[in-house]
């Protein structure tokens, strides 16, 4: 089969986190999640906008492509239902009643569905016109956005998510172009269900609070493991596990979880936005712990399968970098590389490589060997850059438009200027080049701050942010100083790596700081908040743990020449790096978005490309209009 010159499509939709992907033979062109352009977080509708430009940015015609294709097979998903709720019946049958009309009104024929959107989209009549239709299936389109873009010609690719059609858990070999698979474990036992079950019972919204219940567990004490895996979870010595579904609802009902959980643990499930409490905290870390052990023993066994050196991850729980820096520290494989749109927003990618080397048998072609052990890696996501990016003149036309003051900065001065900034204390919107792909800032769209300051922690969270106090920032540090910081020699370029600041910079906090302020007792839970633990606090979580980003020069010159010019002023390497949004907010795409978020929040400074705006000399009736503007909580 002809493998020349394949324009493919790839988009995942309906579910959550809808997105767009385009690849060109081996290589991909664009890549954005649909919620930057809607501004509605997660959104899961159908992904115009973010198909809209990444045609624009192939500079092809929708009816040019050679292939479209879907990330997974609704009609499985269906079969699925079915045979969920007819095992479970009469249980469920609300629940089946207020699923059936979505699923008969679109998601059955979804093909259909599809053909009607695309024929809106490209403004023509007949089906006919369109590019071939595929469908991947939800797993292997996980499996395929963490191998084929990595930088190794063969490896173990393990994919660990809620549920797609029936698969939660699987295991890959893949090798060349091809992706072989090796085992699956089947709804509902599910990894991923489990750790949200925990996240809803914590008082966490479901597929957007898990990062946060991550956060939280430091703060607790791992008291409910052997809760768990005495009534929760049986855990195999091949790795696999089952869920004792006695104590889960979402098989059938509306909630993660039912009565005889909450009995299991002592009440019902807290309230959302309610003050955090010791119990949440040691269920945050319980619920870590066991995570943790799953993945081990898994990857353990998928070792004893696939006894190679490389290791690639996608699915929902590649993104919890906390088991990530475990499985690297102790796990059997020498390199673990992690698709950075691990979610199903990277399925749309997946989808468009499944299509491309497995349909079209295309060939795969790997660049070369880093030159050390920091260097990025020479994968094909261009550092996750695959987004929208922006010129001066629309950049000032925003500006203009919003009568708002600017001043155009120097390129050799821009760097150094805004260090000195940063090192004055002053909060800085970092708004450069492409935007990223996934759910990680990775220096094109970002908060920075300096990691030195006490104060900087607090500050970015309550009045940047606008979100809870106790959820930690990561550090973005030049790569070829990691060790100096972090107990961590490799690269991590996309922020998926959590690893212990190094001994020689901790700190121990003053005795004042280890009692708490009423009793005098030792600190405990949230009153370790403000501890001062390492010379660069604000990155420094409670248990001296970090999540890392590696910044390449090869990937974000701009992003490295601001880090290295803040380390020749300060002698440090290392920056604050959060997303540039606020709670409940999609990361910011446009220079229109970014202009808003910098005017509602008490961020002090905006620099987008050359252009640099001061927040005390913007008009009040602007930075009023700016906060007018809400985003649901998430």
């Amino acid at each position: 089969m002809d493998n020349k010159n394949k324009k493919i499509l790839g988009i995942s939709a309906y579910y959550h986190d809808s997105a767009a992907a385009i690849i060109d033979n081996n290589q991909i062109i664009a890549a954005a999640q649909e919620e930057r352009f809607t501004r509605k977080k997660h959104d899961p509708s159908f992904p115009r906008h973010a198909i809209e430009y990444c045609l624009s940015t192939a500079n092809v015609k929708l009816e040019d492509l050679d292939a479209i294709i879907f990330y997974d097979k609704p009609l499985l998903k269906f079969e699925r239902l079915l045979e969920t709720y007819m095992a479970n019946a009469p249980r469920g049958i609300r629940s089946f009643i207020s699923a059936m009309p979505i699923w008969l009104k679109e998601k059955l024929y979804l093909k259909t569905v599809l053909r009607r959107e695309f024929k809106a989209l490209a403004g023509i009549e007949n089906s006919d016109q369109l590019p071939k239709l595929l469908f991947s299936q939800h797993h292997l389109s996980h499996a395929a956005s963490a191998f084929f873009p990595s930088p190794f010609e063969e490896a173990a690719v393990l994919c660990l998510d809620g549920v797609g059609e029936w698969a939660t858990s699987t295991a890959w070999l893949g090798k060349g172009n091809k992706l072989e698979a090796k085992w699956e474990i089947q709804f509902p036992h599910s990894l991923g269900l489990l750790y949200s079950a925990f996240t809803y019972y914590c008082g966490f919204k479901v597929n957007s609070g898990e990062y946060k219940l991550m956060g939280l567990a430091p703060y607790g004490q791992p008291k409910y493991v052997n809760t768990i895996f005495e009534h929760l979870v049986t855990l195999h010595e091949d790795g696999s596990f089952d869920l004792n579904m006695a104590y889960f609802d979402f098989a059938v009902g509306h909630t993660m979880t039912n009565e005889k959980f909450a009995n299991l643990f002592g009440g019902p499930r807290h309230q959302e936005d309610a003050p955090m409490s010791q119990k949440q905290m040691d269920l945050a870390r319980s619920i870590q712990v066991v995570t943790e052990e799953i993945v081990l023993k898994i990857v353990k066994h998928l070792h004893s399968q696939v006894p190679s050196d490389n290791l690639c991850l996608a699915g929902g729980v590649a993104l919890n970098c906390v088991a990530n820096g475990r499985l690297l520290r102790e796990g059997p494989y020498k390199n673990i590389w992690i698709q950075p749109a691990a979610g199903d927003a990277g399925g749309s990618l997946g989808a468009a490589l499944v299509a491309y080397h497995h349909y079209f048998d295309g060939e795969r072609r790997l660049d070369t060997t880093p030159s050390s052990s920091t260097a990025a890696p020479d994968d094909a996501m261009q550092g996750g850059y695959l987004g929208p990016e922006y010129d001066d003149q629309h950049i000032l036309a925003a500006v203009d438009q919003q009568n708002l003051v600017a001043k155009s900065l120097n390129e050799a001065d821009k760097y150094s200027h805004v260090a000195e900034l940063i090192d004055q204390g002053n909060v800085i919107g970092w708004f450069q080049g492409r935007m990223e792909f996934g759910p990680r800032a990775l220096g094109n769209r970002s908060i920075i701050g300096d990691p030195r300051n006490t104060e900087m922690q607090t500050t970015m969270n309550l009045k940047i942010k606008y979100r809870e106090s106790f959820r930690p920032f990561a550090p973005a540090v030049l790569a070829e100083d990691v060790e100096q910081y972090f107990e961590h020699s490799s690269a991590s370029p996309y922020m998926l790596m959590v690893a212990d600041v190094q001994p020689a910079i901790r700190l121990t906090p003053s005795s004042e700081d280890q009692k708490t302020d009423k009793g005098g007792s030792e600190a405990f839970g949230l009153d370790k908040l403000n501890q001062i633990r390492s010379s660069i606090p604000a990155i420094t979580h409670v248990d001296y743990s970090a999540r890392i980003q590696t910044v390449h020069e090869n990937t974000n010159p701009e992003f490295y020449k601001l880090i290295t010019a803040f380390k020749e002023r300060t002698g440090c390497s290392v920056v604050v790096n959060t997303s540039f949004n606020v709670r409940g907010e999609p990361p910011v795409c446009s220079p229109e978005d970014a202009l808003r978020c910098f005017l509602a929040t008490e961020m002090d400074y905006l620099v987008m490309n050359n252009v640099i705006l001061a927040k005390t000399d913007q008009p009040e009736s602007a930075i009023s209009a700016a906060k007018a503007v809400e985003f649901e909580k998430d």
